[in-house]
């Protein structure tokens, strides 16, 4: 659909022909006598047929380029078909650990045993590509916290750095407190109005570092309105090999702080999870995605695209069309009176 932006500006129009009207006409020199002691004038007069023709279409060609000067100033444009925004006004933080426990083999994905980050990445960027109309934003953390990206709706960039990230970019340790607390200070810093706050926090081992308690941290975002979602990931039961022949079962999971994790979730009316292979974990993004449900199409919009430019440039070539030519034919009549005036 085509439109006009400012429309009343076609009113401008008829101008030329009211100043026309209103401004006294200017004296006609080529019906005046011999004015200079030379021919031209004669000239003039016996190609005044000529000269009419000439003007005739250089004022078509002026009234075309006003005409196009006046439909650029109302603004053409086109507007497309209607298309769904989904806005959901949802800020929903991501907090990754990279500490060195998350270099554990206990995951299986594609076929094949990968570490515990690898299937982080995997399973999370297919949640970040769900969450369409969210503001995301990533956190990186392990002996210290790093905001890796604002709450931003580029999901894309999102998941190329999170897929970026490799363990002990923060560090060894784990400080699930002051993730927690860069969280709620990003928040708090750019006094974001929406209706929901959401932190999903992924570890897989205790509170070792960091300035902050995980629970005092958890109070703070109570505090802001942030809900807290924490997974706990990691195999419950791995089998190795044993120094003295053979094979054994061991829990590469005994250092993770349920008891913790499970605090941090219930004092900010979240939930707490357990992964223990890549399936549950899956499943436990799903259940995210179910809890925090993406937003609906609510808004609708046109996109537009101004068209302005085509009428003017076409004013403007008219323009120096016209500019061109007057300076030729002023050039030929120069030329042709001095060779009238070497004649006499």
């Amino acid at each position: 659909m085509w439109s006009l932006a400012w429309p009343w500006v076609l009113l401008a129009l008829p101008l030329p022909l009211i100043a026309n009207k209103l401004l006294p006409e200017s004296p006609d020199l080529r019906d005046a006598g011999l004015h200079v002691p030379s021919l031209s004038g004669f000239a003039m007069l016996i190609d005044r047929s000529q000269a009419e023709q000439l003007l005739n279409w250089r004022l078509w060609l002026a009234v075309i380029a006003w005409i196009l000067l006046v439909i650029a100033a109302a603004r053409p444009e086109r507007i497309g078909d209607e298309l769904d925004v989904p806005v959901s006004g949802r800020n929903l933080m991501l907090a990754v650990d990279l500490s060195g426990s998350m270099d554990q083999k206990d995951f299986v994905l594609g076929g094949r045993r990968v570490d515990r980050l690898t299937a982080t990445k995997a399973v999370a960027s297919d949640f970040i590509s769900r969450r369409e109309g969210d503001r995301i934003g990533l956190i990186l953390f392990g002996e210290r916290a790093y905001l890796q990206v604002p709450l931003t709706l580029d999901r894309e960039t999102v998941k190329i750095l999170l897929l970026e990230s490799f363990i002990g970019l923060a560090g060894e340790k784990t400080a699930i407190g002051d993730a927690i607390t860069l969280a709620v200070k990003r928040i708090h810093d750019q006094e974001i109005d929406a209706g929901e706050q959401v932190l999903v926090l992924l570890t897989d081992g205790a509170n070792t570092a960091g300035e902050v308690p995980p629970l005092k941290a958890a109070q703070l975002a109570a505090q802001v309105g942030l809900r807290i979602y924490t997974i706990g990931i990691g195999a419950e039961q791995l089998e190795v090999s044993s120094l003295i022949g053979g094979r054994r079962n061991i829990n590469p999971s005994a250092d993770l702080d349920e008891k913790t994790l499970t605090g941090i979730a219930e004092l900010t009316g979240g939930r707490y999870f357990r992964a223990v292979d890549t399936a549950a974990l899956q499943d436990i993004y799903r259940l995210v995605d179910e809890l925090e449900p993406v937003a609906r199409p609510e808004a609708g919009f046109r996109p537009v695209k101004s068209l302005y430019y085509l009428p003017l440039a076409g004013a403007f070539a008219l323009a120096a069309f016209l500019i061109i030519v007057s300076l030729w034919q002023n050039l030929v009549a120069g030329r042709h009176s001095r060779v009238q005036t070497d004649v006499v």
